[in-house]
């Protein structure tokens, strides 16, 4: 066919093919009547007649608009399940002239999401989200979803949503509509052709909105789901117009473009890249002559564990860092409990010569134990033959294993002496540094500037290296 005899053709803004389906396929992963792939046609038409297919970054949460990157010649990231705002704001304020389009489910943005949503919205983040709302968890079996009707049966509300059980659906329109902030919100419906023509319309304007840097703009899409819904997609279409708009009524609810000059400033603060990566850089470390260079040899798992408060994660951080500065890979995981001050906390630190695939410490071969109560939740897990570093102060009994060595230091009362408490955990690593050999002393006094963000503690850190090492020496 020749070129000016084309009146039909796939948008620009898709691929030739969809490899989702194998090799050469060009059909997608929707199911028969799925709303998902209408919307889609809609948005890519629309970027392609506005000229924007370059420049849009395509955030794709969990749920069935996972697959994305299969169908769209975008800029395509995948999000944490209802963190698509999220990363669609980082996204805009670091590459303005993106058109970044934030597109979730039902499930994943007035679930999971609500948060994420709300406060994206409330800041007027430059950016367009479409919200496909089909009143079920349509990728993972058909569960009830925030939207879903008062009884509409799910695979969770086998005879249906119950206002006293589960509450009323939410409409988000509405509750972004409650917002001052957002320059454009709507509503609309594929349940059939005039439906589909609004909708089309609502993204176009959505997009030449944030084009123009006007503000938040939030295009809810009702879309239907036969496979969940049990129903057939004609049934589906009838259900959509006669039921669920009732509930999420098609309307227009804001509109305040022509009301607003576009965003005059830089929402990165004003700051070049380069400017912002030094802000949030660390300080540089000032080398050592000699270098020094770590006399650890095998791989070294290490569970540092109290209660908030006695700078378990300070401890944490610094250790690694002396790993690091000795030439090792080294890694940090924190973890709290329910509280933080007085609360259980524990840092895994991972030492290494090699690279480290996984961070997690399971199986420690050092348990530095701040407290009892972290002594007797940890002591079983050390591996046999490894060293449980106990900070005697505090615990006081004995670990129960004959298999692993044993290290009692009095750091909290040496710690009290000094006027610090909170040096305790610092020289609790001055002695598991004697002992392991993982870094040198000078290389933990020299990294206390670095790693300890109080610079007030500095030298009573310092102060309590050197009492540790004196008391332990004895």
């Amino acid at each position: 066919m020749k070129k000016e005899h084309l009146t039909h053709s796939k948008p620009a803004a898709f691929y030739d093919v969809f490899t989702r389906k194998g090799e050469g396929e060009k059909i997608t992963h929707y199911c028969p009547g799925c709303g998902h792939g209408v919307a889609h046609k809609l948005i890519a038409e629309a970027t392609t007649d506005l000229g924007l297919n370059d420049r849009v970054i395509f955030c794709s949460p969990v749920g069935c608009s996972v697959f994305a990157y299969h169908y769209f010649d975008y800029g395509n990231i995948e999000c944490a399940h209802g963190r698509a705002p999220a990363v669609a704001t980082g996204l805009k304020r670091t590459r303005e002239d993106a058109i970044v389009i934030s597109y979730q489910g039902d499930g994943d943005l007035a679930g999971i999401g609500m948060g994420a949503i709300m406060h994206a919205a409330n800041r007027g983040e430059l950016v367009s989200v479409f919200f496909i709302n089909n009143a079920v968890y349509g990728m993972t079996g058909g569960q009830m979803a925030p939207t879903t009707l008062l009884g509409q049966k799910t695979m969770t509300t086998p005879s249906g949503r119950s206002l006293e059980r589960e509450g009323r659906p939410i409409g988000m329109a509405e509750v972004m509509d409650s917002l001052k902030t957002p320059v454009y919100v709507e509503r609309v419906s594929l349940s059939g052709p005039a439906g589909v023509m609004k909708a089309r319309s609502a993204i176009r304007k959505s997009l030449k909105y944030q084009n123009e840097r006007k503000g938040f703009s939030f295009v809810e899409i009702l879309s239907p789901c036969p496979v969940n819904w049990k129903m057939t997609p004609i049934e589906a279409s009838k259900w959509m117009k006669e039921e669920m708009e009732k509930v999420f009524p098609v309307k227009l609810f804001r509109d305040m473009a022509s009301e607003i000059a576009p965003y005059p400033y830089s929402l990165n603060l004003g700051k070049s890249g380069e400017e912002l990566f030094k802000i949030v850089s660390p300080p540089e470390i000032a080398p050592m002559t000699p270098a020094p260079v770590s006399k650890l040899e095998n791989d070294l798992l290490i569970k540092i564990a109290g209660f908030g408060g006695q700078g378990i994660m300070s401890a944490g951080i610094l250790s690694a860092n002396c790993a690091v500065f000795e030439g090792l890979n080294a890694t940090w995981i924190p973890s709290y409990g329910a509280e933080m001050r007085g609360g259980t906390a524990n840092a895994s630190v991972i030492m290494s010569k090699k690279k480290i695939g996984n961070p997690v410490v399971s199986e420690p071969a050092v348990l530095i134990a701040m407290n009892q109560p972290s002594l007797m939740s940890f002591q079983d897990s050390v591996i046999p033959g490894g060293t449980i570093f106990v900070n005697s102060s505090l615990v006081h009994v004995k670990p129960g294993r004959s298999d692993i060595k044993t290290v009692f230091f009095p750091a909290t009362q040496l710690a009290n002496e000094l006027g610090s408490t909170a040096t305790a955990s610092v020289m609790m690593l001055a002695v598991f540094a004697l002992v392991t050999g993982a870094f040198s002393i000078e290389t933990l006094k020299h990294l206390i500037p670095f790693s300890i963000h109080k610079k007030n503690l500095i030298d009573v850190n310092i102060k309590a290296i050197d009492l540790a090492i004196a008391s332990f020496e004895k």
